[in-house]
């Protein structure tokens, strides 16, 4: 837009307005506001966390769309497009986009950090990434939460903040059963446990570590295999340790060799 933003561009935070009056006042009153532009060029409507706006105020907009479509165009962004109504999907062109990936992710934390002279370290970095999942606010909340807390940017503050079972001990686990060994490989779920974290926060970091763990393929497939049928029961609610000591016997028993 250059010269043009400020007339030609209106921004709003639908989380925060969200009623049937800001579409009617706001986005309609913007719609209707005649603004000189280069040709082929439109006004553009920005809707941040659209899925928060009230049904009543997304009928709303989806009048106001069909009324100035020649001349204003609307981009809506939101997390959960199954919240948007159907007459407004149908009027858009639906873009998803898919995680970051660690190198984005720890590369904007580094950035971010030499930016803000923040120490740090590189098993802090990876923390930060591992705990973020691909999403970048998610990363930002835990640096500035561990930043906050602890000052430096190492593993260990970074999963104290995140209260998640640290990674190594779950690679320790996994190598146990590996070797076979189910009383060590047990020892460690057993810990994890009694330190109060819950089974379903043990099971998701099970399986992260499993899939980027270097071991066969087909026996990384069969331990995933086995990993999800047990994510499965705890989600139904059956989480005692007795059902994660069993993911530990059948994860050692996968390792056997048939004779």
């Amino acid at each position: 837009m250059g010269a043009n933003y400020k007339e030609a561009v209106l921004e709003l935070n639908a989380s925060n307005e969200r009623g049937i009056d800001v579409v009617r006042n706001k986005i309609k009153m913007f719609a209707q506001t005649k603004v000189t532009l280069p040709s082929g060029k439109h006004k553009i409507v920005i809707l941040d966390e659209a899925d928060s706006m009230t049904e009543g105020a997304q009928q709303a907009l989806r009048r106001t769309m069909e009324l100035y479509s020649k001349t204003t165009r609307f981009a809506l962004a939101c997390n959960t497009p199954e919240k948007i109504i159907e007459p407004i999907q149908s009027r858009c062109a639906v873009i998803r986009f898919t995680k970051l990936s660690d190198k984005q992710i720890a590369d904007k934390i580094i950035e971010l950090c030499k930016t803000l002279n923040l120490e740090y370290t590189e098993e802090g970095i990876e923390a930060i990434v591992f705990t973020a999942q691909g999403d970048m606010r998610q990363a930002i909340n835990n640096l500035q939460s561990t930043s906050d807390g602890f000052g430096l940017i190492n593993s260990e503050n970074v999963f104290k903040v995140c209260d998640e079972p640290h990674p190594l001990f779950i690679k320790d686990m996994l190598r146990h059963c590996l070797d076979n060994k189910i009383d060590e490989a047990f020892k460690i779920v057993s810990d994890l446990y009694k330190l109060g974290y819950s089974p379903e926060d043990i099971i998701t970091n099970i399986f992260r570590v499993t899939k980027n763990y270097s071991i066969p393929e087909y026996l990384k497939l069969e331990f995933i295999k086995e990993i999800g049928l047990t994510h499965m029961r705890i989600a139904e609610g059956v989480n005692s340790l007795l059902q994660l000591s069993a993911l530990v016997a059948r994860l050692c028993k996968k390792t056997l060799k048939p004779v």
